[in-house]
């Protein structure tokens, strides 16, 4: 969800730049360049990493697989830097 989340906050900062709805895509990368915003190194680096994770826990093949991978830690910080994300695109609209 927090994928989601990072999506829709985009989408939104892509009609409020464009005053165009967004193109249908998941690509949180896709969407930052059609955004033509660079994010800081930080935010970008998670982007990328929840982007590579979103596909491996929106279509599990081995969900016993995912809950070993994704382990409270890690989920936590997911959580975390998707909020330090959605607050940074709050601020550039």
């Amino acid at each position: 969800m927090c994928h989601l989340a990072v999506e829709k906050a985009l989408k939104g900062w892509y009609y409020e730049k464009r005053r165009e709805f967004p193109p249908k895509s998941h690509s949180l990368v896709f969407l930052l360049n059609e955004i033509g915003i660079m994010p800081p190194e930080a935010h970008g680096r998670f982007i990328v990493r929840l982007s590579e994770a979103s596909i491996h826990t929106r279509y599990p093949e081995d969900l016993a697989k995912v809950e070993r991978d994704f382990t409270g830690e890690i989920v936590a910080g997911i959580l975390a830097g998707g909020r330090e994300v959605i607050a940074w695109i709050k601020t550039q609209l």
